[in-house]
């Protein structure tokens, strides 16, 4: 049996079978997202690698939620069209786009909250908004510096300014789910999300574990690529900055819109890169999981966000935002906040939006999809989300072997080795040209077929 396709007889599930599958299957293969799932149910801890964050399981746990861990790995593959009716009752109006309420463009009201989000402030304001009117009790949010500068992790936020002190992207895989089981009961909560996180824990609300469902609202971005965090280090060495020089801060998309990344170290050096100059260590750092994912709009979000990338508004500047509402109930707050004078929005097309998006939209909707059935014909673990996209155009498995063939190449150690000693200044600026110039080049096929899907559900061993 192709060892992408090993599943578990739900029937006989234990912790015992599920822990070892997910060793073996999951984790060793190297299609663990890290989302921390299994831990809450399962118990045990995440650790922390160069690589990401990654389970170590527990050989005494009690709780019989194998089962569920076992159904909401996002790294063996959720079953989404199980979840889509399990969830929203019914499959997608569109597998692109995912179920919506409303497409909105905006930002925060506030320009304190504004300037200090990654695009438009919009979850921070919204997550204060829960707060503050009682809707929510805690926000579960990332901040960046926690325990160590360039360590993220997520906390408990009570008050506005934790939630305020927590905006800002991160770029590094944290998990989030594993704090599920130190949730307080009947307290409501909040939660920020990247997309497989956010699939997940639908599974578990779907399943009935009650931490999952003590979370009231789901707010996450629009999640293209992650890197792994040894590649803070590789841009510092580019820079001719020690590895004992302590990082003292680090902020992913600081100064006005669209922002630079920030590094301080104890030695007193400042390295600024531009977020489109920074970009290049993309193709040498990107994590497995941006590579499997399927879902770019975090579609199970209540509220998914992301930049608004479009020469109108990248002109104005200051920050505007993709608003996606997927529950009438996230509509209802957005609507409030409206009201309220707290966001300044207007409605959009999303046809019109996902042209800000194109291109990332095709890179994990059928790139994802392309890149794991390739895996799966070598006889490579590789994630199964249980949908089968048919018709795609034989231009776009073309653009994929040279998208992929580029991640093969840099993402060895010696290509690793050598951008080191490239100065930022320099391959920062070539690789923006460079993506400007493929992103034109490969536009047609990338486009094509693109918003008129055509998906077919199949078993992946998960559904539910």
């Amino acid at each position: 049996m192709n060892p992408s396709h090993q599943t578990i007889d739900l029937k006989a599930t234990s912790n015992k079978e599920v822990t070892k599958f997910l060793k073996e299957q999951v984790v060793s293969k190297g299609i663990c997202t890290g989302c921390g799932a299994c831990i809450a149910l399962m118990g045990g801890k995440m650790t922390s690698t160069n690589l990401g964050t990654f389970p170590l399981f527990s050989n005494n746990t009690t709780d019989n939620l194998s089962k569920t861990a076992y159904l909401a790995c996002p790294g063996a593959g959720i079953h989404y069209p199980s979840l889509y009716r399990s969830h929203f009752g019914k499959l997608p109006d569109s597998w692109l786009f995912g179920e919506t309420i409303s497409t909105k463009i905006g930002h925060a009201a506030d320009d304190k909250i504004r300037m200090n989000g990654a695009s438009g402030g919009v979850i921070t304001q919204t997550l204060s908004y829960l707060l503050q009117k009682k809707y929510i009790d805690v926000a579960i949010v990332v901040q960046q510096g926690v325990s160590k500068a360039d360590n993220a992790s997520v906390i408990f936020a009570t008050s506005v300014e934790e939630i305020f002190n927590s905006s800002q992207s991160v770029y590094t895989p944290v998990s989030t789910l594993d704090i599920l089981s130190k949730l307080k009961p009947n307290l409501k909560y909040a939660i920020t999300c990247l997309p497989e996180q956010s699939a997940a824990l639908r599974v578990m609300q779907s399943q009935g574990y009650e931490p999952a469902n003590q979370i009231k609202y789901v707010l996450g971005p629009y999640t293209g690529t992650a890197l792994e965090p040894s590649a803070i280090r590789c841009l510092l060495r580019s820079n001719n900055v020690k590895d004992d020089d302590e990082i003292l801060s680090l902020n992913w998309r600081a100064g006005a819109w669209p922002g630079y990344l920030e590094i301080k170290t104890k030695s007193g050096k400042v390295i600024r890169s531009k977020k489109v100059y920074y970009n290049f260590l993309i193709p040498f750092f990107v994590t497995q999981t941006s590579l499997q994912s399927m879902d770019f709009s975090n579609e199970f979000s209540d509220l998914s966000v992301g930049d608004a990338w479009s020469p109108k508004y990248e002109k104005l500047g200051a920050g505007f935002s993709v608003i996606t509402t997927r529950t009438q109930k996230m509509e209802l707050i957005i609507n409030e906040m409206l009201n309220e004078g707290l966001l300044i929005i207007e409605d959009i097309d999303k046809h019109k939006a996902s042209e800000m998006h194109g291109h990332m939209l095709d890179f994990k909707k059928r790139g994802g999809f392309i890149r794991n059935k390739w895996r799966q014909y070598f006889g490579i673990n590789s994630t199964d989300n249980g949908i089968f996209i048919e018709k795609i155009p034989i231009s776009r498995y073309f653009v994929e072997i040279v998208i992929s063939g580029v991640f093969l190449i840099c993402r060895n150690k010696i290509a690793r080795k050598i951008l080191e000693y490239i100065p930022e200044s320099i391959i920062g600026p070539l690789f923006n040209r460079s993506r400007l110039i493929w992103k034109n080049l490969s536009k047609p096929s990338k486009r094509k077929g693109l918003s008129n899907l055509n998906v077919s559900e199949v078993d992946n061993g998960r559904m539910f």
